[in-house]
């Protein structure tokens, strides 16, 4: 006759060899430390704090801010107090309210888009505006077991002891069930499919059993998943029919204009800069523009003025890829330039982003350098650092 199943709570604490909690003072550095990439949570404490101070509307089971909030802290705004909440994704609002009301209901949410569309970066302020915590992350590659979805085990103890509660390992995602918070899947469909489909039962159920122990955890109200996949890894490890159910699927595009995508690369430009501690260096926004430009013409196989049809490079070229190589190019000109931002800086990146398969990108990347940089007024600096970039 099978053992009854009950109901369990998750205490990590009782667990020896668990690791700790990410989201513990004991392992966070504090605000302001030394950290080289502070979780969003430390990063904007200072937004979150005055958007909960302020936030008068009715807010789901143990969020932190009420999903207007939440959506305010994502797209930026002022507060009645004056307070300025800073943009931390820029594009179509209802985007952003589908994804926030998504979280609000007992439905999980899927990020989809082509990789550099910020799936990652909304993924974890998503979670830190809604349980301020969001380092319950599971990291899906094609080697993640199954134990890091649901739980594995102490084997010391399993072996001293037998199953106990003791000796149980609680996953990122049990973690979340049982405190009621937001856990995060990445990449998950470089997840193998046996992996994935764990996570059938806890969506639609929202039970996770435990049948070594007889036990169950349940999850408590507040808690949801979200996960993100990329687009281009369409046929790696499809989603099945069943999982693609449990969740609402949101796609974040690239950016609909060239003044959106400059904009946001300057603002992670600016941002990532002074994590960094790189040198302030003046306005590099005609070389932002540039960057973005050549991103977008390679990008859409088209130049901007619709007139000259070019050839795709094998690689995405992303808004995340230019955010990169104009970082790079602010700490040559910081560390190796005259502190101002040139078209030397940034060509070497540009040519390492475009250029990833040697043979058939570098003719395409030839092919645009001749045909239309070279012929557009006011880009012969840019020419020729490219040039020389590839010499």
């Amino acid at each position: 006759m099978p053992a009854p199943v009950e109901q369990t709570s998750v205490d990590p604490s009782r667990n020896g060899s668990a690791p700790a909690n990410p989201g513990t003072d004991a392992t966070r550095p504090a605000p302001g430390s030394q950290a080289l990439r502070p979780h969003a949570e430390d990063a904007f404490a200072a937004e979150l704090a005055a958007l909960a101070a302020q936030d008068d509307r009715p807010r789901p089971a143990r969020w932190r801010l009420s999903p207007w909030a939440v959506a305010t802290y994502l797209l930026g705004g002022t507060l009645p107090d004056g307070t300025v909440i800073t943009p931390k994704y820029v594009g179509p609002r209802r985007i952003v309210e589908v994804a926030v009301s998504t979280l609000a209901t007992d439905r999980a949410l899927l990020l989809l888009g082509v990789p550099g569309t910020a799936k990652t970066w909304v993924s974890e302020h998503l979670a830190a505006a809604v349980s301020g915590d969001s380092t319950l992350l599971v990291q899906g590659t094609a080697g993640t077991p199954e134990e890091a979805v649901r739980y594995g085990w102490n084997y010391a103890r399993l072996l001293a002891q037998g199953p106990s509660r003791d000796a149980l390992v609680p996953s990122p995602v049990m973690r979340a069930m049982a405190e009621g918070t937001t856990a995060r899947v990445e990449e998950l469909t470089r997840m193998p499919a046996d992996v994935q489909d764990t996570l059938i039962t806890i969506l639609s159920e929202k039970t996770l059993p435990i049948p070594e122990l007889g036990e169950e955890v349940q999850a408590v109200r507040g808690f949801n998943l979200i996960a993100t996949a990329n687009d281009r890894d369409r046929g790696v490890n499809d989603l099945s029919s069943a999982l693609r159910r449990r969740f609402n699927t949101v796609v974040l595009p690239l950016p609909e204009t060239p003044e959106a995508e400059v904009d946001i690369v300057s603002r992670r430009v600016d941002q990532i800069g002074r994590s960094l501690d790189l040198p302030a260096v003046p306005d590099g926004i005609d070389e932002i523009r540039r960057v973005v430009t050549v991103f977008r013409e390679l990008r859409d196989g088209i130049t901007t003025d619709g007139r000259t049809k070019l050839k795709s490079p094998s690689g995405t070229l992303s808004t995340a890829e230019a955010i990169s190589v104009v970082t790079h190019g602010l700490a040559l000109a910081a560390h190796f330039g005259d502190g101002v931002l040139r078209a030397g800086d940034v060509a070497a990146g540009i040519l390492g982003a475009v250029v990833r398969d040697p043979a058939a990108d570098r003719v395409v990347w030839q092919e645009y350098l001749e045909t239309v940089v070279r012929e557009r007024d006011g880009w012969k600096d840019f020419y020729r650092a490219c040039r020389e970039a590839g010499a």
